[in-house]
């Protein structure tokens, strides 16, 4: 099963690397990692995405705490979150298949950020199972390249499960 942490970390020289070593010492692979600025002045989040069970993830959350500059380990993957991405995506999208690419991209809520006579690249911002469904329905047209950002995620204090609330509406 893949585990979301949200890691609060001092925002000092070193820190990654301390985490990153942590996990290549006990041959952990991070998924997804995202790493940037949180509310509070000299504090960095650090979301990533990690493969494992309950127990191992509990003690790699044991471990985390005991490196220098952990303030704060959360494995936010039961919780109910706000989880987005940010991905690019050239594509190619020559003069006969343009307007099928285009009008997928709108389809997606997604934006185009540039255009050339043979490509498209895409701005697409959302949860994960967004990622995966537009990769897909790109494929056809012939991917050039990706960039993706890796989730970020806070939780929701309303504690509203969206998952559930979507089910529900797919029933009705």
């Amino acid at each position: 099963m893949k585990h979301t942490l949200s890691v609060l970390v001092e925002d000092e020289a070193g820190v990654l690397t301390r985490i990153a070593g942590l996990f290549a010492r006990r041959g952990f692979n991070i998924e997804s990692l995202a790493v940037g600025p949180a509310e509070t002045v000299g504090v960095s989040r650090i979301t990533m995405v990690v493969p494992g069970d309950d127990d191992t993830i509990e003690q790699l959350t044991k471990q985390l705490y005991k490196l220098i500059n952990v303030l704060k380990v959360n494995d936010i993957t039961q919780t109910p979150c706000v989880e987005r991405e940010l991905m690019l995506i050239k594509v190619n999208a020559s003069a006969a298949n343009r307007a099928e690419v285009i009008e997928l991209v709108q389809v997606f809520r997604a934006r185009i950020v540039d255009i050339s006579e043979e490509t498209v690249t895409v701005e697409v911002v959302g949860d994960p199972g967004k990622m995966v469904a537009i990769v897909q329905m790109l494929n056809k047209f012939g991917i050039r390249e990706v960039a993706r950002t890796g989730k970020i995620a806070l939780v929701r204090e309303s504690r509203v499960n969206t998952e559930y609330l979507k089910s529900l509406e797919a029933k009705l």
